[in-house]
């Protein structure tokens, strides 16, 4: 079968297109010929060495849609041809995977590979940040970075499901309209605007009650000065790179913050979890309460172009690789 494997880390000409042995399933698990994989930022940090994946080489990926083509021993629940989808598993950049049974779900009449695969991992971080992490009530007030990315835009709009005012931040005219459209109520344009003096003023003085940040470095100590006096903040990316160490004592001389990095792994750690939050965003998706913006599809061959124009943030919703075929 064909990948695209990692034998040094490096750019994006580390990613390599290649012929690989086909997997086939252990007990507990089905193989899955995957349709459509998402590509995210995690998929950046493994393919350049910030996240240890667990050996060399490796097939980068971590979100993918398909039809189970081969069920193992034990498993109950799931037959041959069953469409499902899954995240949070390394190895999604391929035709075919072999995954646990109890990570898959299995994918309603009226969700497509494509949006299957656009709304596992960011879907699902949508939904733990704003139910789990900080669970947003009718009143409160979030500041959401990189409004117009994939996540950016899925977080806005459960957010003003839940009844919560947003903030969101953007590099462009073009993908603060995009944030809008999410349902932010103002957009900071950061290229020009200082997020955090139009926050304060947005929001009369007080700070926001959290922020939901997966930029890092760039917007940290800032992200900080935005909070009310103990607000939250979600440090749940690091796309500007990671952030320095810093004085907890900070934390209470700013107002007693909360200083949190969560990460999806924990917040779907047991099935039941799993199916709760895909149940949410399935039925939302049918509801038309949640639309996605899936901006490019990459053939899988093409899978360093698609890290190439995520890092050089050109991109405004969610890219695919397409695997299977349309």
């Amino acid at each position: 079968m064909k990948a695209v494997r990692v034998h040094a880390n490096g750019g994006p000409e580390a990613l390599r297109y290649e012929d690989v042995d086909a997997p086939r399933p252990g007990p507990g698990e089905v193989l899955v010929k995957i349709e459509v994989s998402g590509v995210n930022f995690i998929d950046v940090q493994y393919r350049a060495g910030k996240y240890k994946p667990p050996q060399l080489p490796f097939v980068d990926g971590m979100e993918a849609a398909g039809t189970v083509a081969e069920v193992g021993a034990g498993v109950t629940g799931l037959a041959t041809g069953d469409r499902v989808a899954y995240t949070m598993i390394l190895g999604t950049y391929a035709e075919y995977q072999a995954v646990p049974a109890a990570r898959v779900v299995t994918l309603p009449p009226h969700v497509d590979f494509r949006s299957g695969a656009a709304v596992m991992l960011q879907g699902t971080t949508a939904h733990y940040l704003t139910h789990s992490t900080y669970p947003l009530n009718p009143g409160d007030t979030a500041l959401v970075h990189a409004g117009a990315g994939g996540v950016g835009q899925l977080i806005i709009q459960v957010a003003r499901k839940r009844g919560a005012r947003v903030l969101a931040t953007a590099g462009t005219d073009a993908k603060a309209e995009l944030a809008r459209e999410a349902g932010a109520e103002h957009v900071i344009i950061y290229t020009r605007q200082d997020f955090e003096a139009e926050v304060k003023r947005l929001t009369a003085g007080r700070g926001v009650d959290v922020v939901y940040d997966s930029v890092g470095k760039d917007t940290f100590d800032r992200s900080l000065n935005c909070l009310r006096p103990r607000g939250v903040l979600a440090l749940f990316g690091f796309s500007s790179g990671p952030v320095a160490p810093f004085d907890p004592a900070v934390l209470g001389a700013k107002g007693s913050l909360f200083l949190t990095r969560p990460g999806l792994n924990q917040y779907i750690a047991t099935r039941e979890e799993l199916v709760a939050r895909t149940t949410d965003l399935f039925a939302w998706l049918k509801s038309g309460e949640l639309r996605l913006r899936m901006d490019t599809d990459f053939p899988l061959a093409e899978a360093a172009r698609a890290h190439t124009e995520l890092e050089a943030r050109r991109t405004t919703g969610k890219l695919l690789l397409q695997i299977g075929g349309r």
